[in-house]
């Protein structure tokens, strides 16, 4: 085991800060240095896989009733329309836990599929985007599952996808604001659509709260070109949604409060995905967002990163 130093970058909303000569809209960025335990995991031929230390800790699950875009899933789909999809917020205990420092990268992914079969087959070239230090994308929740059992039987530690819970606490890092990095986010900051777009009878915004509009890169980037959180974890905002363990719930009634996957009840068909994606807009890489696949489906915007506890 060993430590990594970082900068952490926060976003202040300036009219917040009380430099009202200065426009609303702007904003400026507070940088200051963490540290954290991380290992490594050889995956051979020159290819590692590094696991940040999580520490165990009690946050509050869910979004706040008058946090922006909180509603979009109800306005997205008109039968959920009346549905509190992230909430009611909850407190959570999360025990400590190994997290992957980036989302699964393409080579890590080549080299665990040349590992043996556990249940079954994996492409080792399955993503749209190629790149070995991008994430690897296109693939299904069974197959990042076999990931996890494939790594896990190779080296004798138990890895699995993060329950919706341990996403959501490791992606805070001890935040309570909509973005680890603050009140908004930018396109400097993270991958997503940063600009308006016109669908129907509906404008899809490119910016969040006083945050300003941006570029849309139209693809995934290298993982860890972006600002870490205060964990020092990457890409947790955008880039590739990341499958999670639990079920699709449409909310959090009844929700374990111990840290653990819900998977009874709801929908077992679906699976959750956490923290946006490269053509999604800012508001849906939120640390609240919450959103579903099918598990017979996969997309160009969907990833994974993975957890080993303690």
């Amino acid at each position: 085991m060993s430590k990594f130093e970082f900068e952490v970058v926060t976003i202040a909303d300036i009219e917040k800060t009380g430099f009202l000569d200065i426009e609303a809209s702007q904003v400026k960025t507070i940088s200051c240095q963490g540290r954290v335990d991380f290992r490594v995991e050889d995956l051979e031929n020159g290819v590692s896989l590094e696991l940040v230390a999580i520490p165990g800790g009690e946050f509050v699950m869910g979004s706040p009733n008058d946090e922006e875009w909180r509603n979009w899933y109800g306005n997205a789909f008109p039968s959920l329309r009346d549905v509190n999809v992230e909430g009611p917020q909850h407190r959570v205990v999360i025990n400590p836990l190994w997290m992957s420092k980036y989302p699964v990268t393409q080579a890590q992914w080549r080299a665990v599929a040349a590992l043996p079969k556990v249940e079954r087959d994996l492409d080792p070239e399955p993503s749209n985007f190629q790149g070995s230090r991008h994430p690897v994308e296109s693939i299904f929740w069974s197959d990042a599952v076999e990931f996890c059992d494939r790594l896990s039987q190779k080296t004798g530690q138990q890895y699995q996808l993060p329950s919706e819970s341990q996403w959501e606490y490791a992606c805070r890092g001890g935040t309570t604001t909509p973005f680890y990095f603050g009140e908004t986010i930018t396109t400097e900051l993270g991958n997503y659509r940063g600009t308006d777009w016109r669908f129907l009878d509906k404008t899809y915004p490119g910016f969040y709260g006083r945050g300003d509009r941006g570029i849309y890169r139209q693809q995934t980037t290298e993982v860890g070109i972006f600002p870490p959180n205060p964990f020092g974890l990457y890409d947790m905002h955008g880039n590739v949604w990341e499958w999670c363990l639990d079920h699709w719930h449409d909310n959090y009634q009844g929700a374990p409060t111990d840290g653990s996957a819900w998977v009874t009840g709801g929908d077992d068909s679906c699976r959750i995905v956490r923290g946006g994606s490269w053509p999604y807009f800012p508001g849906l890489c939120r640390s609240a967002t919450r959103h579903k696949y099918a598990l017979g489906i996969w997309h160009i915007g969907i990833g994974f990163r993975i957890v080993c506890s303690t």
